[in-house]
């Protein structure tokens, strides 16, 4: 199989997944998954394409949450936790995207704690069902989580990307389908395999900036709460 064969196959599953939401329910909002995914990549058109496509992306990992270890959506909301779909989600997405498509997925629930401990008004902004998960997601940050948060690159990536997350729940609003994200997806898919190929990194999966944990346990509650500081980008010596 040869480069061009590898991204449109890497196009091809992540289409698939992108497509098996279909139907799914999203958490309570006026909008289904697939919509709402495909409205904030709309919204996002205009910021630098690797937002967009992390916006079109952002949740994907409450369609692959299971296969990558972490509760189903409706599963984990059901039994009062979080199914920790931002880390799943960059997990999965780093087979093939960069930090600047991955952070801001792994960062955007992140972002929602960091705004509402930040900016005033914003808690009453959020939806019934988006509120209700910023429980199980630990609530507003401290403080220190602040100043901690803010250092993190990407961290105003992630920012914008939530913001774009909110306003996309409008069950009124048509967004262009995923195809009219295809030529930038395979832009970046190939831009990662040109990186790739630099790193001599074979194929399009993105070992060079593969995301790991720092630790591996993954038990407790207050643990995952805090899961976005103790993430790492690696990059090979």
């Amino acid at each position: 199989m040869n480069g061009s064969e590898r991204i449109e196959q890497a196009l091809n599953t992540i289409e698939e997944t992108f497509y098996a939401a279909e139907g799914m329910a999203y958490l309570g909002e006026d909008v289904t998954m697939i919509q709402h995914q495909l409205q904030a990549g709309a919204l996002a058109v205009g910021c630098s394409d690797a937002l967009v496509v992390a916006s079109l992306l952002h949740d994907i990992g409450h369609v692959i949450g299971r296969p990558e270890g972490e509760d189903h959506a409706v599963q984990a909301l059901t039994n009062d936790r979080d199914a920790h779909h931002d880390a799943s989600g960059a997990r999965w997405l780093s087979r093939w995207f960069a930090p600047d498509v991955t952070e801001p997925v792994r960062l955007h629930v992140a972002a929602k704690r960091y705004l509402v401990a930040t900016e005033p008004g914003y808690a009453t902004k959020l939806s019934e069902a988006s509120a209700h998960t910023l429980r199980l997601q630990g609530g507003p940050m401290s403080p220190q989580q602040v100043q901690e948060f803010e250092a993190i690159a990407y961290a105003q990536d992630a920012v914008t990307l939530r913001r774009l997350d909110d306003a996309a729940k409008d069950g009124t609003r048509d967004a262009p389908g995923f195809d009219a994200h295809r030529d930038l997806l395979l832009m970046m898919l190939a831009n990662t395999a040109e990186r790739n190929s630099a790193h001599g990194v074979a194929g399009t999966t993105a070992a060079w900036c593969a995301i790991t944990l720092a630790t591996n346990d993954r038990s407790a509650d207050d643990a995952c709460h805090e899961r976005c500081f103790r993430w790492e980008v690696v990059e090979p010596g």
